[in-house]
């Protein structure tokens, strides 16, 4: 079976997000990026499968601009098999990201793809759930466990009451949760390989997607500064207080 990874290239989850003195977006240009931390799960998830006999490749997906090679590369040292690089300089929405996904998977033909929920730059968390869409393919979001079987997987979701386990035919678009997997670190050796590795390229236009986007982004702002906490001396006083000057009662 083959699987097929999405990875984002998203600012490092470490570094202060700025927004820029225009309003116009937030400040990438000299700042740290990296692999979206649950897209490096999936890729983690899919190793462990492959390691396990129930996959014998894994090709690893991404989308923007020539730097997203970078983030390939990283999925390429990790472990996985070979890339592939849809060039675009358009800002990519989800829509337009999973038919991109979509039109890939057409011609790759893998038997399970895997996403992370979500990416923490937009925090959309719709390219999965459109993708499975498209494909007409069964869908399983938020994963903590993945148990591939004969022609079925049997995923546990975390959900807001615990724990849902399912099970689902193959091919299946799946979804990653953090609990599912800690990923591992691309050593020296597997850095130098991931040179070596194969990456496809090719444009949207190619794979027939219009990428034009559909949402315009009218101005971002950082969100006001909390202000400083207060004591008080009584529970009247506190009630007076919430009454009077925050007005919530």
């Amino acid at each position: 079976m083959k699987i097929l990874v999405a990875v984002k290239r998203v600012i490092d989850p470490n570094v202060k997000v700025r927004v820029k003195t225009d309003g116009t977006g937030v400040e990438t240009a000299n700042v740290k990026m990296a692999m979206n931390p649950f897209d490096e799960i999936a890729v983690e998830e899919a190793i462990r499968i492959r390691e396990a006999g129930s996959a014998e490749e894994i090709v690893a997906v991404s989308i923007g601009a020539p730097q997203v090679q970078e983030t390939i590369r990283t999925a390429l040292a990790m472990g996985a098999d070979r890339g592939i690089h849809v060039a675009s300089d358009e800002d990519i929405q989800p829509l337009a990201a999973a038919k991109l996904l979509k039109a890939v998977i057409e011609k790759e033909q893998p038997g399970l793809v895997i996403l992370g929920k979500q990416a923490i730059d937009d925090d959309s968390g719709q390219t999965g759930q459109m993708l499975a869409g498209l494909l007409g393919w069964s869908q399983a979001t938020f994963a903590s466990k993945i148990v591939l079987g004969d022609g079925e997987a049997e995923i546990t979701r975390e959900v807001d009451g615990g724990l849902e386990t399912i099970a689902v035919k193959l091919p299946v678009v799946v979804t990653t949760d953090l609990r599912l997997n800690e990923p591992r670190y691309a050593s020296l050796p597997n850095i130098m390989k991931a040179k070596k590795k194969p990456i496809d390229q090719m444009a949207p236009a190619d794979l027939g997607v219009d990428v034009t986007p559909r949402l315009k982004l009218l101005k971002v702002v950082e969100p006001p500064k909390r202000q400083a906490g207060i004591k008080v001396d009584s529970a009247a006083e506190l009630v007076d207080k919430l009454k009077n000057e925050a007005k919530v009662i």
